[in-house]
């Protein structure tokens, strides 16, 4: 029996087994109500809400403290005896690469081809509200991160909500935080080995074979899909071996330069068609307030934009506090600061360049989208690059394939820390899980499994819901270490080191 052939049982035995599981929990999660002639999904409203409400309480703090987070990534209140193992901007990155990825990509071509240009006006507000949501669950995310004997870190939902609720409301909060602590694990890990990781090395391959002729070229063959998978597979396991300052190390690196030739190419192909800026901004603005200006009007226009940045940035799933929590730092409320640079990232900059780069160059692609073909989102943006840089849909593959590995190693490492929260932090666990992560590495680029895949997104967003219940109870939390974090910042302002006006600041929050 050859390769194709197992990997095509494989995919049917399982599709037919987990079908009917993903399509319930899929049509719990994702539950949408008609509303003006529009399918509004309640779980991105649940994600709005709360950028709102987050955005009022605190009083707009990703527009009031925006420079303020730019001085902590810069290492401007820095300690150096400060518990942690990366500093903020390698915690940043870190988290950014779970997030910047495929869905910057290809997910943004998809969401201005069915809610038109006006999308991009909704995604970018998204965004916006998103930063709020980002800033109060990485602030907890340190506040409550448990720090190990040989200097680890441990951090995350299944940490800040057991914690939290205990701290908050005693006894009855102390056990409804650890069935939650336990639920969240469970969905983090779940997402983590299909979405984070079967999933990013499936695209990645498709978009490999697309451009070395397609099935009858190089790598279009069951033993080049094993190949790339052993490859990813093995520079996962590498890395993964080394952990969070492994992980941090690559993605310091690879996200800053893979993104920045991202967004040149995309000002190369914006600047080549200048003239057309002010029709292509007025198009989205136009499309945004439009009611006819795409199916489902403005409302359709709003929800298509609007899941398309709550899928990106991942604010309020509680995925991003984990690579947060291993900064080094005194102050919660710094790292909560810092993290609500990541939906600007990768939202508000990463997806709105490869929007605008998609309505300025036009390409065929596009229209053809419009009208209801069915043509991948990778497709489209190629695409809209070819018009003006013949040869960069090459160096895109290699971006997708960059993005997505650095997303395969960042969601290792949640994985990690969920696996480990289950069945402990023994080496043995750790290595069990590792194995396990590495292997799926390799089944991504021979199987589908979108069954499962389906049903990842489904858990990771049933996450949400838990997840944000926690952050509204413990929202008073982040307001005072926000305050602490303000005044510390007077302090060091006016020539001053932690600790020499309020002996409290000095005090490590783990």
């Amino acid at each position: 029996m050859s390769l194709d052939s197992i990997t095509q049982n494989i995919d049917e035995s399982v599709s037919g087994f987990f079908e009917p599981i993903a399509e319930w929990l899929g049509g719990i999660v994702f539950y949408s109500v008609n509303v003006a002639g529009a399918e509004v999904p309640l779980i991105v409203t649940w994600l709005v809400v709360a950028g709102l409400v987050f955005t009022g309480w605190f009083g707009f703090v990703q527009v009031r403290k925006f420079r303020l987070a730019v001085d902590v990534v810069r290492g401007k209140y820095d300690d150096k005896d400060s518990a942690g193992e990366v500093n903020h901007f390698q915690a940043l990155t870190a988290a950014v690469s779970g997030t910047v990825g495929l869905g910057n990509i290809a997910g943004v071509a998809v969401a201005v081809s069915i809610g038109g240009a006006g999308a991009t006006f909704w995604m970018i507000l998204c965004g916006l509200l998103g930063m709020a949501t980002k800033f109060v669950e990485v602030t907890l995310g340190v506040k409550y991160r448990e720090v190990h004997a040989d200097g680890t870190v441990s951090g995350g939902p299944m940490h800040y909500l057991p914690k939290g609720l205990a701290e908050r409301f005693g006894k009855n909060g102390k056990s409804l935080g650890k069935v939650l602590a336990v639920l969240a694990s469970i969905m983090i890990l779940f997402f983590g080995l299909f979405g984070g990781n079967l999933f990013q090395v499936n695209q990645s391959y498709a978009q490999l074979v697309s451009v070395t002729g397609g099935e009858s070229g190089a790598m279009g063959s069951s033993a080049g899909a094993l190949f790339f998978g052993i490859l990813v597979a093995a520079l996962v396991g590498i890395v993964l071996l080394g952990g969070i300052r492994s992980i941090a190390q690559v993605t310091s690196r690879l996200i800053p330069a893979m993104a920045g030739i991202y967004i040149v190419a995309c000002l190369v192909v914006i600047l080549v068609n200048v003239t057309a800026v002010p029709a292509a901004i007025g198009t989205i603005i136009e499309g945004a307030f439009n009611p006819q200006g795409v199916a489902g009007g403005v409302l359709g226009a709003l929800i298509i934009g609007f899941k398309r940045a709550a899928f990106s940035n991942e604010a309020g799933l509680g995925s991003s506090p984990i690579a947060h929590s291993a900064v080094k730092t005194k102050h919660p409320a710094s790292e909560g600061l810092v993290a609500l640079l990541e939906p600007f990232i990768d939202t508000v900059v990463v997806c709105t360049m490869t929007a605008l780069t998609i309505v300025i160059a036009n390409p065929a692609s596009w229209g053809e989208a419009r009208d209801g073909e069915s043509i991948g989102g990778v497709t489209i943006t190629s695409d809209a690059f070819e018009t003006v840089l013949p040869w960069f849909p090459y160096v895109l593959t290699v971006a997708v394939i960059l993005f997505a590995f650095s997303t395969v190693l960042t969601w290792g490492y949640y994985g990690l820390k969920a696996w480990t929260y289950l069945f402990g932090r023994t080496r043995t666990s750790e290595t069990v899980y590792k194995v396990l992560y590495t292997l799926f590495a390799v089944s991504g680029s021979l199987l589908t499994l979108q069954t499962l895949i389906d049903l990842a997104d489904a858990v990771l967003f049933t996450l949400a819901v838990i997840n944000i219940i926690g952050l509204y109870l413990l929202a008073p939390v982040v307001k005072r270490e926000l305050d602490k974090f303000l005044e510390y910042v007077k302090v060091r302002n006016a020539g001053g080191t932690d600790g020499d006006k309020d002996p409290e600041l000095s005090k490590t929050s783990v």
